[in-house]
């Protein structure tokens, strides 16, 4: 199995640095600082200054002051990685203000997911890394193991090896099939809104497209997809995976998210799963590499499978794994 043509990071290690940003909403600060006592007891060393804590109306500052300061968290040669403080919104308004040149000559890990997913999929669709849809620092990592997965978290960011079939007992088939492809994709919110920009998701024919949102009554999906098909996007694709989509289905029960989602896909050529517990969950949620190689099967039962990592092994111990942290 070849592994994609993506530039990977290097992988963590113990005692590295990661820098916390706020590219998008505003927080809690105990949260915040739960996050990163979690991120201590992981094995990292979390840093930040004190512009994470912006407010600007509806974001955390103003998108030049956010842009500047995740720039200089990705240009400081003592940062391993960079993960994102909060989802919500506003992170697409950094993007003309990063160069996206400066971002391919440094790679690092980006941590991050839902509206987050602006800044991943420039990384893997227009700078050619690898990026890490996972959980967010004053969110899914302040809540601690029950809102976010510890084994794929740690793995994705620690080892070269790949996640293998990742744990996922609900996923159901909606379309039959069995496809390999680089997995690209994240919030389909976000994804549909870079449609038309400089900054649009362009993922490459072949692919796995990873879709998953939040609180999107049916017709909403429905109109996402249809721009996502009328763009292109969903016709490069060999297989589609999609969250769990909580809160999606309209509230009388009348009309389902998997209904929406059938409608739009038919007769889509590959497999379409339903339910892959990444994102948005109810539970713990996944931490899913993004632009590395990955297949997707219906039978004997629904799986996705990541079959390469999202970094490079380096030099030195990786981080032990959460069953020998206390």
């Amino acid at each position: 199995m070849r592994d994609s043509r993506l530039v990977k990071p290097m992988a963590l290690r113990p005692g590295d640095r990661v820098a916390v940003v706020a590219p998008s909403s505003a927080f809690p600060r105990e949260d915040f600082f739960a996050g990163l006592d979690e991120l201590r007891r992981l094995g990292f060393e979390p840093v930040f200054d004190e512009r994470v804590f912006g407010h600007h109306r509806y974001t955390a500052g103003e998108p030049v002051s956010r842009a500047r300061a995740f720039a200089e968290a990705w240009q400081d040669p003592g940062v391993r990685a960079v993960l994102a403080a909060r989802g919500g919104y506003g992170s697409a308004g950094l993007l003309p203000w990063l160069s996206l040149e400066a971002l391919a000559r440094t790679p690092k890990i980006l941590v991050g997911f839902s509206d987050v997913t602006a800044l991943l999929s420039v990384l893997t669709t227009r700078c050619g890394m690898t990026a890490v849809h996972g959980p967010v620092v004053a969110g899914g990592l302040a809540a601690g193991p029950g809102r976010y997965d510890r084994h794929t978290f740690l793995q994705s960011l620690t080892s070269g090896e790949p996640l293998g079939a990742l744990a996922a007992p609900a996923l159901e088939a909606l379309a039959e099939g069995d496809a390999e492809g680089p997995i690209v994709g994240g919030n389909l919110t976000q994804v549909a809104a870079s449609m038309g920009t400089p900054y649009a998701f362009d993922p490459p024919e072949g692919c796995v497209l990873f879709l998953e949102d939040v609180n999107e009554r049916p017709y909403r999906l429905d109109r996402l997809l249809t721009q996502l098909s009328h763009a292109g996007i969903l016709h490069r694709a060999r297989a589609v995976v999609f969250g769990e989509m909580p809160g999606c289905d309209e509230p009388d029960g009348s009309v389902a998210a998997k209904d929406a989602i059938g409608e739009v896909l038919r007769g889509f050529s590959g497999p379409v799963l339903l339910g892959l517990p990444a994102g948005h969950t109810a539970g713990p949620a996944l931490t899913l590499p993004l632009g590395v190689r990955a297949r997707v099967a219906t039978r004997p039962s629904p799986v996705v499978e990541i079959l390469e990592s999202a970094v490079r092994d380096g030099p030195g111990p990786r981080v032990p794994g959460p069953d020998s942290r206390k």
